[in-house]
């Protein structure tokens, strides 16, 4: 059976809830779904797609560099987005970070935490 590994690192949002930021389990990482909270204040600060997905990525990179991965060896991306209508907009975002077009979902639903207009979770090779 492959060892599981919690991982954790302050220099992205900590956990809300009774779950860890990733896990690693043999060669792949697991990230949970990370909202657009700044790590240094806790707050949510941005107000645009834009600006909250950028502060997602730049979670998702925390988090994935914490593991031992990067946006790079990325396999599959999860997105959920609170409005559709955001979606050509948070692709311009998107697509600057996962340049290797990793498989993908993209939904809308109706609440995210906090009031958020984005989540995003990876699953990524080390």
């Amino acid at each position: 059976m492959a060892e599981i590994k919690k991982v954790s690192t302050a220099t992205a949002p900590a956990a809300i809830g009774p779950y860890s930021q990733a896990i690693v389990c043999g060669d792949m990482v697991f990230t949970s779904g990370q909202i657009p909270i700044n790590p240094a204040s806790g707050n949510v600060e941005a107000k645009t797609i834009e600006a909250q997905a950028e502060q997602v990525m730049k979670n998702l990179g925390e988090v994935l560099k914490a593991a031992g991965s990067s946006y790079e060896k990325a396999v599959k991306t999860t997105c959920f987005l609170a409005n559709m209508e955001d979606f050509a907009a948070f692709n311009g975002v998107y697509a600057k970070y996962f340049t290797t077009c990793p498989a993908r979902s993209c939904v809308a639903v109706k609440t995210l935490p906090k009031n958020v207009l984005v989540e995003v979770e990876v699953i990524a090779t080390l």
